[in-house]
């Protein structure tokens, strides 16, 4: 089966804000694009189940890409938010103490940034909803978060938790806004 994982589109939030899982908006012009490009794009098969962060710059795009193509809604799945940065939510990366950033660095997988999420508690949501996805065994579209997308194509290559953490904490986050990229489970 295959999972056809779309990021969300830019946000309006100031690239040098930290905004994991807090609810930024996405500008419509930013959204119709993104869905006029979606749409556009052979590669992208119409009409399959669509799955959903429940952040609203993830959300509304399901819900105008299920709505095109005549689908059901979007499911929601708090399994496929992005990582909670606790304290760091919103704040300018400059703002953020540069001994807590080290320490994140030092431990990718394990570090708790601003007291909230690790990448292990991510990867153990997000292969959930993986698992359960392959139980289904059909193939779906996922509009989610670069960490997410990293997250469940690291898996590709592991089953293991921990290992899933790490491959997806050492990835370079070079997921673009409205990016589709197709894994195969």
């Amino acid at each position: 089966m295959r999972l056809y994982l779309i990021r969300h589109p830019r946000t309006v939030a100031p690239s040098q804000v930290c905004y994991g899982s807090s609810d930024v908006q996405v500008a419509d012009h930013e959204r119709e694009m993104c869905l006029r490009e979606l749409l556009a794009d052979a590669s992208l098969p119409a009409g399959l189940p669509v799955y959903s962060s429940p952040l609203l710059r993830c959300a509304e795009l399901a819900y105008e890409l299920a709505a095109a193509w005549g689908v059901s809604p979007p499911m929601i799945d708090a399994r496929l938010s992005e990582m909670h940065f606790g304290d760091w939510e919103l704040l300018d990366w400059a703002h953020i103490p540069r001994a807590e950033i080290d320490a994140w660095a030092a431990d990718m997988a394990g570090f708790r940034p601003g007291k909230g999420e690790c990448v292990l508690d991510m990867a153990r949501r997000v292969l959930a909803f993986r698992s359960d996805m392959a139980v289904r065994g059909e193939d779906a579209c996922v509009v989610c978060h670069a960490g997410t997308i990293r997250l469940l194509a690291a898996a590709g290559k592991s089953t293991n938790l921990h290992d899933v953490a790490e491959m997806a904490a050492g990835t370079p986050a070079r997921v673009g806004y409205g990016q589709l990229i197709v894994i195969t489970i």
